[in-house]
């Protein structure tokens, strides 16, 4: 199975294209009213805040038809405990945004237990807002048993200007489904301090080795007896005699002697851990050693909630195994997709805004060159186009601006888009910082008329932009063409260019493209880092 990347509605594509017990590991990062606008993906020549600020979503949840449909859905499921707790949680909290947003979420618990393997596991990263509820829901769908553990993740430093304690961590719960489940116990290598401070003895052969206990931390009788001398500890020794033989021969038995070298049978025999053979301390639930994004940090690609590489690396690493198929429902910006590729995973990724699947597709495609994967949802004929263009405007504009490789300009509010829906820079010449704005301008209405155009060319001249594109995914009439064509042409370094051009949505799935010079250096998505050639053999299943 390959690599799958859907755009849609996460209840649906779980319902219609993930099979029951199928997906080894699950993380979702499901937004809650953190009144991020989700406008930061693009960059501008300059290197200043790009013209494309748009606002792609709200991830704030109302209560409203959908909310109820999805409360009504688990009341009527054979979820009995997550219906107890789920009608629990409407009497106690009424109908609010908090409800909708536990409403929604529950529902798609239960589809994610449902595909989960028997020995799979769920990761639900969330912040103090609603956590403690998502926990109730969490043992109601998966059992309070198979709760394993809450991770306090440390993601940014105190702020001064707090009025109450600083919020300075996330939560991330870990549920497993079975009371077997993969597990590769994480570890961190020792400090400098650690390792000075504890392994500090030196038998003349140059490795450090530290002492270690030998006495059993329980009564066990078989194993009361003497060794050299040395009487056995009350509850027993830890090793059996073949054991501890062993590890005599071995060399790794610190025997305890006097100042005349005969051994001090007043005190125990310990065991020679040597530093050269430590895997390092286990990693517990606290994690501070892995900090946020920050303005400078390599991997940042401007989603607000974008989280660290490292962190989901840390998760995949500990819970799955090269060759499980890992699932994020709410992808966001791809991070667990993309640690999922570099570790050798497989992997399924879902988001109901093309904006997140276009970001994703880059990511991707920067990060792994010659990766393949499949990104299903997005329209790939014109009648998908006309059902997307009908259930939703901007996404149609979003995924249609894509299609030129420009990204998107304005948002959601009239007006805000000034007549422009999307931004290609383009090269002009050789030099640095020779490039020129192409406006875009997409309509997805079943007729277009030469007025259009005519705007198009009234909003070229007032930006001082070099050309325009228009796309349509009605068929343009033959006076539109002529309007387009009597704009001339945008001269460059490279030679000249129509400075209107139309194309149809038909002619993009075709695979036409603009008559354009080569991209310029500035705005666009940020680039993720290339990884490391070496791990790309693992990455193709």
């Amino acid at each position: 199975m390959s690599n799958r990347l859907y755009y849609g509605d996460n209840l649906p594509v779980l319902r219609g294209e993930i099979a029951d017990a199928s997906v080894d590991l699950v993380y979702l990062d499901p937004p809650f009213n953190s009144n991020a606008t989700y406008n930061l993906l693009f960059r501008a020549p300059t290197g200043q805040k790009s013209e494309a600020q748009i606002e792609a979503f709200e991830d704030s949840w109302h209560w409203a038809e959908p909310a109820a449909r999805a409360y009504d859905e688990v009341l009527h499921s054979p979820y009995t405990d997550a219906a107890t707790m789920l009608h629990a949680l409407r009497r106690f909290l009424g109908e609010n945004d908090m409800m909708a947003y536990l409403a929604m979420m529950a529902v798609r618990l239960l589809e994610l237990h449902r595909v989960l393997k028997p020995t799979g596991s769920l990761y639900l990263h969330c912040d103090p807002t609603a956590s403690h509820y998502i926990k109730l829901l969490l043992d109601a769908v998966f059992g309070k048993f198979r709760f394993r553990n809450d991770i306090v993740w440390k993601r940014t430093a105190t702020h001064s200007d707090s009025r109450t304690w600083s919020r300075v961590s996330d939560n991330i719960f870990f549920y497993t489904k079975g009371e077997t489940f993969t597990w590769n116990t994480p570890r961190e290598a020792h400090s400098e301090a650690y390792k000075a401070a504890k392994y500090v003895f030196d038998d003349g052969d140059g490795r450090k080795y530290a002492l270690d206990n030998m006495t059993s931390p329980n009564p066990r009788p078989n194993m009361m007896y003497e060794w050299f001398g040395f009487p056995h500890p009350v509850k027993g020794w830890r090793y059996s005699r073949e054991t501890m033989q062993k590890l005599h021969e071995q060399g790794r038995v610190w025997y305890p002697a006097r100042q005349d070298g005969t051994p001090d049978t007043g005190r125990r025999p310990q065991l020679k851990r040597y530093l050269d053979e430590m895997e390092g301390g286990v990693i517990g639930n606290v994690w501070t050693d892995i900090p946020p994004i920050n303005s400078q940090a390599k991997e940042r690609l401007g989603y607000p909630t974008q989280k660290p590489l490292a962190l989901l690396e840390r998760i995949l690493s500990a819970s799955s195994n090269e060759g499980d198929l890992v699932l994020d429902p709410f992808c966001g910006c791809g991070t667990a997709v993309h640690a999922a590729q570099k570790l050798g995973r497989r992997w399924i990724g879902i988001d109901i805004t093309h904006l997140a699947v276009s970001l994703i597709e880059r990511r991707l495609k920067d990060a792994f060159p010659g990766i393949g994967f499949e990104v299903l949802g997005t329209p790939t004929d014109i009648g998908g186009a006309r059902d997307l263009a009908a259930r939703d405007k901007y996404q149609f504009q979003w995924w249609a601006v894509s299609l030129v490789d420009a990204v998107p300009q304005g948002g959601r509010k009239k007006g805000a888009d000034r007549g422009i829906d999307g931004i290609r820079w383009v090269r002009t010449g050789p030099k640095e910082g020779a490039v020129e704005r192409v406006i875009v301008s997409v309509k997805g209405g079943e007729h277009v008329t030469s007025s259009m155009i005519r705007d198009l060319k009234g909003t070229l001249e007032r930006e001082g932009a070099a050309a325009g594109l228009f796309l349509t995914l009605a068929e343009p009439t033959r006076e539109m063409r002529r309007e387009a064509a009597a704009t001339g042409f945008f001269e460059t370094a490279f030679g000249s260019h129509p400075k209107l051009q139309i194309l149809t949505i038909a002619e993009l799935l075709a695979g036409m493209r603009p008559d354009l010079p080569a991209h310029g250096s500035g705005e666009g998505f940020r680039q993720a880092p290339r990884e490391r050639s070496e791990t790309q053999s693992k990455l193709d299943f």
